[in-house]
């Protein structure tokens, strides 16, 4: 819970610019460290004094973030207290526009500083093309127009969070279902799902309320900041300096072309084996065999227990640097009615640690999932001792490098979950096949957002109808007889749509270089983390194909890259079968 936490604002990054501020959700004491950036930063006379300025700015942005990151993590702990809640859309609606306007102005001293070129290029390359793309798409007229965008994100959160169903005499959130879904008995699982289902269907129209309010904000975003469309905005916003929304085209192409063949002969192999004449939404996390669900452990104490051993094999100072998570309260990982739905790392940048939020119900897909979230945090770690608040943190693309690769890793280790050999073996191809599963599905939403934003005007008829078109080219083959509505509002349930639109695509991209990590590690492990680790090291200091190449991937999502990987995938579930 949030309210453990135990790391407290200077124990061990001592505050200078910043030490009179007591309270960073409070604006009137915010506003003057930042009159007097932009008051200093005209008359910066030497390449030091650029240099400790920014450490400055560093040191506000940090503790103004953190700020944030603590009433985020409270509000998404618990979404049903309202004094939660209201701290949250304090610091969102009288703060963080505040911030975004005297970060533009702060931006545009440092670039109108005529001693820059005294520094290093090399150490600012990454730095300056990121300051100059904010300030070129920043426009004060937007600044209301992101914060209401936010707050129906919130809305979207606690919408998600308030679905229950009752199973069988007893209430339960979504993610409690979820384990339903492995049980062996298909009526079973046809009820859960229903369930689910049905309960997500009874808020459809507010979803889709809320949904059309946020296209019709960011598109006018977009043309406030003089873009034809939000897609090309939003991705110049994200700074992907280093591919272009054709790449992604490219990358939904490649996935049609390679992916989906593969993963539609696995699920015709899951009906044969199932001995169903069609599978059905109910039939895909079900052990095809006719075997127990996994059920890896019973407490959130054991599955961070499980974790930690995982990682101190993987490499002793991720063990480590678990173990500190543990013991400051840095772990909420149970689901519980009221809290939020998903997972996350968020980092605490003042302090400088990671949070992870989940919401773990028994599977074995919570353990992976905290691997993953575990990868995160080791990133934050990595870069922890970067003073450049810009740089303590890498474009997502590679972030999620990170993460996927550490679940990746642990493969050879699932044992401290699974005693039974050949139940630590359905682990592993019970991820391989959630993983190549994932890829079809991020294709899919992100070619339904690249429609929705080049088409803003669009019905929701029309909506429905391009979700399932895109459905019949990525969806492996199932049956939706009788669920066709259910259908059409599947992607209600990615919350990216909702709060961070076009931030989906990036797991593919990352998905691609952890698999180039984790066939280098079958050959060489040593070297494979020894790669991880230098990329990690890196932070957001360099651009990502250096990232990519320093931790040992190539970054390329075109069918000349994705095929092989692919075609080593499928050889490795072969190895798999049993």
């Amino acid at each position: 819970m949030t309210q453990s936490i135990k790391p407290v604002r200077g124990e061990e990054f001592a505050r200078t610019f910043t030490r009179d501020i007591d309270d960073f959700g409070d604006w009137t004491k915010l506003e003057p460290h930042f009159a007097e950036l932009e008051s200093r930063g005209k008359v910066l006379d030497s390449a030091h004094a650029i240099e400790q300025w920014l450490l400055d700015v560093s040191e506000l942005g940090a503790a103004i973030d953190e700020e944030y990151s603590r009433r985020y993590i409270a509000m998404t702990c618990q979404t049903d207290d309202k004094e939660i809640e209201q701290r949250y859309l304090d610091v969102l609606e009288n703060v963080i526009p505040h911030v975004q306007t005297w970060g533009d102005r702060i931006n545009r001293v440092y670039l109108a500083c005529g001693l820059r070129d005294q520094l290093d290029p090399n150490r600012y390359e990454v730095y300056d093309r990121a300051i100059e793309n904010s300030v070129a798409i920043f426009r004060e007229q937007n600044v209301p127009l992101k914060t209401e965008d936010s707050k129906l994100g919130q809305q979207y959160q606690a919408v998600c969070a308030a679905m229950t169903v009752t199973y069988r005499g007893e209430e339960k959130t979504l993610p409690q279902m979820a384990p339903l879904m492995e049980e062996t008995d298909r009526a079973v699982r046809e009820e859960a799902w229903r369930l689910v289902a049905e309960r997500r269907a009874a808020d459809r129209d507010k979803l889709d309320d809320l949904f059309d309010e946020m296209i019709a904000l960011r598109t006018q975003i977009a043309v406030n900041a003089g873009y034809e469309n939000f897609r090309d905005y939003q991705h110049q916003s994200y700074g992907r300096f280093d591919y272009r929304p054709e790449a992604c085209i490219a990358f939904q192409d490649a996935v049609a072309e390679t992916v989906v063949p593969l993963l539609r002969g696995i699920r015709e192999e899951r009906r044969a084996d199932l001995g169903v004449e069609a599978l059905r939404p109910w039939d895909l996390a079900v052990d095809s065999k006719g075997r127990a669900p996994l059920r890896p452990f019973a407490t959130g104490s054991e599955l961070e227990s499980g974790c930690l051993r995982i990682f101190e094999k993987i490499g002793g100072e991720f063990g480590s640097q678990f173990a500190s998570m543990r013991k400051l309260g840095l772990l909420d990982l149970e689901s519980r009615k009221g809290k939020a739905p998903g997972g996350y790392q968020s980092s605490l940048e003042e302090i400088r640690y990671p949070f992870i939020f989940m919401n773990a119900a028994g599977t074995d897909r919570d353990v992976f999932t905290l691997l993953h979230e575990g990868g995160h945090a080791f990133h934050a770690f990595a870069a922890r001792a970067e003073q450049l608040l810009a740089y303590r943190s890498a474009p997502i693309e590679f972030c999620e490098v990170a993460s996927m690769t550490m679940e990746m890793f642990a493969f050879d280790y699932l044992d401290e979950f699974y005693s039974d050999a050949d139940e630590a073996n359905r682990s592993r191809r019970q991820h391989l096949e959630q993983m190549l599963s994932l890829f079809p599905w991020i294709a899919q939403i992100d070619a339904f957002q690249h429609w929705i934003y080049l088409n803003p005007g669009h019905s929701r008829a029309e909506r429905e109808a391009q979700w399932l078109a895109l459905d019949e080219r990525f969806g492996p083959g199932m049956d939706w007889t009788g669920l066709e509505a259910m259908r059409s509002a599947m992607w209600h349930r990615q919350l990216h749509l909702f709060e961070v639109p076009f931030y989906y695509i990036e797991y593919g991209i990352a998905q691609l270089g952890a698999l180039q990590l984790w066939l280098r590690y079958r050959d060489s492990p040593g070297e494979a983390v020894e790669g991880y680790r230098r990329g990690l090291a890196l932070g957001g200091a360099r651009p990502l194909p250096e990232l990519f190449e320093t931790a040992g991937a190539k970054f390329d999502f075109s069918a000349a890259t994705v095929g092989p990987i692919m075609a080593a995938v499928q050889r490795e579930l072969a190895a798999t079968a049993s």
